[in-house]
């Protein structure tokens, strides 16, 4: 959740099932599993690039 802050979301906020946090009219639903799995973060990161519509490099990630 710090990286997402990092990148300008808000958050967290809490639903019914699952966090999630916001940019701008966007909602990031955040997995609740204490860790994630590398597909999970694969898929998150796919869904980030799309709302902030800008690739996010491996390299930019990590430095987060």
């Amino acid at each position: 959740m710090q990286k997402l802050r990092l990148l300008g979301f808000e958050g967290p906020f809490y639903g019914t099932k699952h966090q999630f946090m916001t940019y701008a009219q966007h909602r990031l639903t955040i997995p609740s599993n204490d860790e994630y799995s590398v597909p999970q973060l694969r898929m998150m990161v796919r869904e980030i690039e799309v709302i902030l519509e800008r690739e996010i490099t491996f390299e930019e990630w990590n430095s987060l």
